[in-house]
């Protein structure tokens, strides 16, 4: 597999659902139980940060903040690729000051050898980090997702700071609210989507550069565990639990999986 992936998580000890900025958040639920749903969401942290260990990733683990309960989701803190970080600016206020918090992690990352470059958005453009910038090392290119959290313009400034193409497909539903939750390129070339969270135009811009042997599409049941959320590297995906079919066996025999169980609520 070569040089193991690197991924950042934030301790979720100050992991709560206050707000509501997506359908799936629902602080009075929460409060119903926080003990328990934050003694669950440590359990879940903990078996997703254990899984990807075992699975051959290096894990770097940053601090959360008060008050800034959606830092346990650091994928939207940057898109990165090669040493190189382009920081997020997040749409909603609730996000907002993370910004700071994330940078500073980052230039600490970049202090000790970690990153080459930590570098901003332009003023005014909102994008969501990795959360809607995905790298696809089969391609060679960015897909970015736009239309919920992230502007569409932002593919342009991706293609500048990286130097890759970046093709925008845009979001049709607020419940799949990051390119994340309902795209991931496998690294033998698959890519896992779930069709019902693009607009036509967007899928059409997926089956032009994915052929239909490749394209692994899940079901309602699936995304909605968010399944589609997972990480792949090597010969590995790491998922949240899936309902009994597992959705990549059938173009990905020879996969690794390795399933976690992601409970709680979603950034």
């Amino acid at each position: 597999m070569g040089k193991p992936p690197l991924i950042l998580m934030t301790d979720p000890a100050h992991f709560n659902v206050s707000y509501a900025i997506n359908p799936w958040m629902k602080p009075a639920a929460w409060l119903l139980d926080a003990e328990g749903h934050r003694h669950s969401a440590r359990l879940a942290w903990e078996s997703l940060r254990s899984t990807l260990a075992a699975a051959g990733a290096a894990i770097e683990v940053i601090a959360g903040a008060p008050g800034w309960p959606d830092m346990v989701f650091p994928a939207n803190a940057a898109v990165v690729l090669d040493g190189r970080a382009l920081l997020a600016r997040f749409r909603y206020p609730e996000r907002q000051g993370e910004e700071s918090l994330f940078r500073a992690a980052f230039e600490r990352l970049q202090r000790r050898g970690l990153l080459r470059e930590v570098a901003e958005l332009p003023a005014g453009l909102v994008h969501e980090g990795a959360g809607d910038g995905i790298w696809d090392a089969t391609r060679e290119l960015f897909w970015t997702g736009f239309g919920q959290r992230s502007d569409k313009a932002a593919a342009n400034e991706i293609t500048r700071f990286f130097g890759r193409e970046a093709v925008a497909l845009e979001l049709a539903t607020p419940r799949f609210y990051h390119l994340d939750t309902c795209f991931c390129p496998l690294s033998g070339g698959e890519v896992l989507v779930f069709p019902p969270a693009f607009t036509p135009d967007a899928m059409g811009r997926i089956r032009d550069r994915v052929a239909r042997e490749l394209l692994i599409e899940a079901a309602p049941d699936e995304a909605g565990a968010f399944c589609v959320n997972a990480v792949s590297f090597g010969r590995t995906v790491v998922m949240a639990e899936a309902p009994p079919r597992p959705i990549v066996q059938e173009a990905a025999h020879d996969l690794s999986m390795a399933g976690t169980v992601e409970e709680g609520i979603r950034n």
